[in-house]
């Protein structure tokens, strides 16, 4: 592995703090709902922090359950916002990825290895590009019903709709996602064994090695947003997308004060890039039966700054 690269492998997590407060006990949950409902952690810590000056100033002696309070209030707040979102995302300049955390599962008490799974997928930037193909509704009721597990008892009183309509919308998206979800996917060991074989031939400039490591319709995306270099258009296909990569290793390790290190981007092995002279970059490999199936880049400087410090 060429020096510049550092190597990170665990998994960034948070785990709730012991409090008497209610808001601070779910606080990591909401953030997990509206982070996946958004796509991007800035939008998401809005909500939250909205979703808590509404608590403070609630009636808590009209308030049940406060946790149930807090989710529904998160939830409503993402649907209106999602509105303006979309529109934004409509005139944003050339492709929109999601804002990619350091963040693992930001729970506690950690999930059972089954409910890992669930929760690292969820978090995938492939995942998160899928949901953006739901309506906001859908999206709600799909990512709480799947990925959190409430009943259709919560999802109504969310919602503020029936069970028949939240079993319908339920329905709907998750024949959305199965149809253009990858059939095959691979664990969180799967997806380490192949991001490292991954590395060793970009660091290697093995260009057979990578090609023979990429889905043969292999995707490369990036999102400047305006504001950093990208590509005009999506890159397809093996031989173009090894190409890339290896051209893009040769130019770090040329560029005087590069750093690039391994470390854990939405749950999954990735690369954090920091460049004065090139800018800083995100990538984040999504990796499908063994294979590398997409690459993406996040260069847009707004949705590294959590990361970059």
């Amino acid at each position: 592995m060429h020096p510049i690269i550092t190597q990170n492998p665990s998994l960034i997590t948070q785990e709730n703090p012991m409090t008497d407060d209610p808001f601070e006990a779910v606080r990591p949950k909401l953030f997990a709902i509206a982070y996946r409902m958004m796509g991007s952690a800035i939008e998401a810590e809005d909500i939250v922090q909205d979703a808590y000056l509404r608590w403070h100033a609630a009636d808590r002696a009209a308030v049940q359950s406060p946790a149930a309070y807090l989710r529904r209030t998160v939830i409503r707040l993402c649907l209106d916002a999602q509105k303006s979102a979309r529109a934004r995302r409509e005139a944003y300049p050339g492709v929109w990825l999601p804002e990619p955390i350091r963040e693992g599962w930001p729970d506690a008490p950690p999930p059972s290895p089954e409910e890992r799974v669930t929760e690292w997928e969820s978090l995938s930037v492939a995942f998160l590009l899928l949901l953006e193909q739901l309506t906001p509704e859908e999206r709600a009721v799909f990512l709480l019903r799947e990925v959190f597990g409430y009943g259709y008892t919560e999802l109504s009183e969310a919602l503020g709709k029936s069970e028949a309509a939240c079993r319908q919308m339920f329905s709907r998206a998750r024949k959305h996602i199965t149809d253009h979800r990858p059939r095959f996917t691979s664990t969180p060991d799967q997806h380490q064994r192949v991001f490292g074989a991954f590395m060793q031939a970009v660091n290697g400039g093995s260009l057979d090695a990578l090609v023979g490591l990429l889905a043969e319709d292999v995707v490369a995306v990036s999102d400047g947003g305006g504001k950093s270099p990208a590509f005009v258009r999506p890159i397809i296909g093996r031989d173009a997308v090894a190409k890339m990569l290896l051209g893009l290793m040769h130019r770090a390790v040329k560029t005087p004060g590069v750093t690039v290190e391994v470390v854990a981007l939405n749950g999954q092995p990735g690369l954090l890039l920091r460049s004065a002279e090139l800018g800083d970059t995100a990538m984040l490999p999504h990796i499908v039966d063994g294979v590398v199936r997409a690459v993406y880049f996040v260069r847009n400087p707004d949705k590294l700054s959590r990361l970059i410090t």
